[in-house]
């Protein structure tokens, strides 16, 4: 059966039973129908549980991902077949990569949550909120650059607030926007990213609590004035009426897996060009409410997971307790050297040649922590032989390895790895290491970062970076994070160089600034925050027949 179909025939539990194994009474629940809630910011405080929290993490992925966000489901289904109380808290799903190449992004096989149409698909209009949110100060912005009276003097040609959308649409990528005459606006160029690319995406999973959100919708950076002065959102007086539309949405989301366990999604923010991993607020509820969270960050430990610690963690004073790395067979196949569509034929020297990719990633976890446990996700191609090379390679780093058929065994299939990482977890009461100190110079944290985790020689930095940096320091903001934007096909920012490359030198094409979610943005290689759509697009796929059963969604 296909991920839809098995979704459809496991019974759902309304949602105030789901909200009950968490010892939420129904009156806290903000329901979206019989299986959807939204859940409301004082659970984080008025509960006092302190979970255990747990990171799923991957090595460098193939172009389908190698299954994170299903096997932290998995995951949390084991644990709580353990009695170990576990809520899995993730991020919701793009529009873009649904109707693009990956599909949907609530897991798949018996490693679900539910229900998956309407969390694929507009779910509770978080995104469409953040979306207007910021097209609301793209529009606060054109209109000042038209108004007689109460211009603020921007200089059009420094700002770089563009508009979003959530879809894959490569052709929006660069627009000239008023054209028409006078009464149509100024004439200027600008364009498209995905929403999931937004600095207020960025923003809703960094904040705090409302009083918060609000202060970083104030600090956003817009451009300058003619005279060299900054221009920020608060300068128009937007906050206010951005955060009027993000009340709803800064509210996590309460659903459910397949075995009716809770499971809380929240904020959608990609690991390539952003932090890429799921709200503060949500994982702090999560961990107010469980005794164990499983949480997932985007693409490999080299992009999502290191955001993770150094960013997220950070800022909120999180300390996970251990790490799982999913590798596959089919991915260090293909770091392996072997193509994409020769990835399903047996092959145990290319998954050998392949180990180095897991190799650089597993010394990368330990350079922030100590607890780690390689999940391998088995796939129904994958030979005896392949997954014993890994498991025989884990002993020899040390490493504890678990196999685990979460796609086609749901929880039954994480017991082994759930028991390890209770283990590693209850064993472990260190506090993670962040890589760098947010106080060194723009350039120290980019060059730590890119050698240290990436194995990069040295950085490059272009004219228009370095005039990037120099305008960081003249507004006083060398103080931010860095969230480093990089392909997630190499551990380079190269994505022809798969394995572990050595040596090469990273090159920084320019910096973008989001004060507001507090960290600056270089950007390596040919990052696009305005993905296109395949050959082949998912999309081609999906109908929807008299009775409202939707097809093609996977």
């Amino acid at each position: 059966m296909t991920d839809i179909d098995i979704a459809r025939k496991s019974p759902m539990l309304h949602i105030e039973e789901v909200a009950a194994k968490l010892d939420i009474s129904p009156g806290y629940l903000h329901p979206y129908g019989k299986h959807i809630a939204k859940l409301p910011l004082r659970l984080t405080t008025e509960k006092e549980k302190q979970g255990h929290l747990v990171l799923v993490s991957a090595i460098s992925p193939t172009p389908a991902g190698e299954g994170k966000t299903t096997m932290s489901i998995g995951l949390s289904e084991g644990l709580n077949r353990l009695n170990k109380q576990a809520t899995v808290v993730l991020r919701e799903p793009s529009l873009g990569p649904v109707f693009g190449i990956k599909g949907g992004a609530t897991g798949g096989g018996y490693a679900q949550v539910v229900p998956m149409e309407d969390i694929n698909l507009h779910f509770t209009g978080d995104f469409s909120a953040i979306e207007k949110a910021h097209n609301l100060l793209a529009a606060l912005i054109d209109n000042n650059l038209q108004s007689l009276n109460n211009s603020l003097g921007i200089d059009p040609r420094t700002v770089n607030w563009k508009r979003v959308m959530d879809m894959n649409d490569r052709a929006l990528r660069r627009a000239i926007i008023g054209l028409g005459g006078t009464t149509s606006g100024v004439p200027r160029e600008t364009g498209f990213d995905i929403t999931a690319a937004s600095e207020i995406m960025a923003i809703l999973c960094i904040a705090d609590d409302m009083t918060d959100l609000k202060k970083r919708l104030r600090n956003i950076f817009i451009g300058y004035t003619y005279d060299k002065k900054p221009v920020y959102a608060r300068d128009l007086k937007a906050q206010g009426a951005m955060a009027v539309l993000l009340k709803d949405a800064i509210k996590p989301n309460l659903v459910q897996t397949l075995e009716g366990n809770p499971a809380i999604i929240h904020g959608g923010p990609f690991a390539n060009i952003a932090q890429g991993t799921n709200s503060v607020i949500a994982t702090r509820m999560g961990l107010s409410l469980s005794d164990y969270v499983v949480t997932e960050a985007g693409f490999g430990f080299d992009l999502g997971a290191e955001k993770f610690f150094d960013i997220k963690c950070r800022k909120a004073g999180l300390n996970p307790r251990a790490v799982v790395l999913v590798a596959t067979v089919r991915a260090l196949k293909y770091h392996g050297g072997v193509p994409v569509e020769d990835l399903n034929h047996p092959n145990v020297a290319a998954v050998k040649k392949g180990l180095v990719n897991l190799d650089k990633h597993v010394e990368n976890i330990h350079k922030f922590i100590d607890a780690c446990v390689i999940g391998i996700n088995r796939f129904k191609t994958d030979e005896d032989e392949e997954i014993q090379a890994i498991l025989d390679h884990a002993e020899s780093l040390g490493v504890q390895a678990s196999v685990a058929e979460v796609w086609a065994k749901g929880g039954e299939g994480a017991l082994d790895l759930a028991e390890k990482v209770a283990q590693v977890v209850e064993a472990n009461n260190t506090t993670y290491r962040p890589l760098y100190d947010w106080n060194w110079s723009t350039e120290k944290k980019i060059e730590t970062i890119a050698r240290e985790i990436y194995g990069a020689k040295a950085i490059d930095y272009t004219l228009k970076a370095k005039q990037d940096l120099k305008k960081i320091k003249d507004l006083g903001l060398d103080h931010l994070a860095v969230c480093i934007a990089k392909t997630q096909k190499s551990l380079s920012d190269n994505p022809a160089l798969l394995g572990r490359p050595k040596d090469f030198i990273v090159t920084v094409r320019e910096i973008e600034i989001a004060a507001g979610a507090g960290f600056v943005i270089p950007i390596t290689g040919n990052i696009m925050r305005m993905p296109g759509l395949p050959a082949r697009p998912a999309a081609e796929n999906f109908d929807i027949d008299t009775e409202g059963n939707i097809s093609g969604l996977f």
